[in-house]
């Protein structure tokens, strides 16, 4: 089983409980329109809470894979600063230009010499 299906698992599980036991307890408690928790419960809040899940999930996987490139990137960076290639001033450029950018695609291409680009251009 999925981690993915394993949190819907665990909430839908816990929505039908919470159903059964308020259905039950109002029903235990004499109140005569019980039944309405059920259609509430199942048909209303179940498919929400499902939903809202799933939609946590998506917003978790694309944050996460968001962050891994930027971070790839700035170790990159680290790295070849550690290594001397880049002077502090380069390296502090680049760093502020990752940040200003929305992907690491476009930092990567704007930080490489003109000469490398139109090569690959042809």
């Amino acid at each position: 089983m999925a981690e993915d299906d394993e949190l819907e698992t665990i909430v839908a599980g816990g929505v039908t409980m919470l159903t059964l036991l308020v259905a039950f307890g109002l029903m235990f408690a004499g109140v005569p329109w019980f039944w309405v928790a059920f259609p509430a419960g199942f048909g209303g809040l179940l498919p929400m809470a499902v939903g809202a899940t799933r939609l946590y999930q998506r917003r978790q996987s694309a944050d996460s894979s968001f962050r891994t490139d930027e971070d790839d990137a700035l170790a990159t960076l680290r790295e070849r600063y550690a290594r001397g290639e880049l002077t502090e001033a380069e390296f502090e450029r680049q760093v502020e230009r990752l940040l200003e950018t929305e992907d690491v695609r476009t930092a990567r291409e704007q930080g490489r010499p003109r000469r490398e680009q139109e090569r690959e251009r042809g």
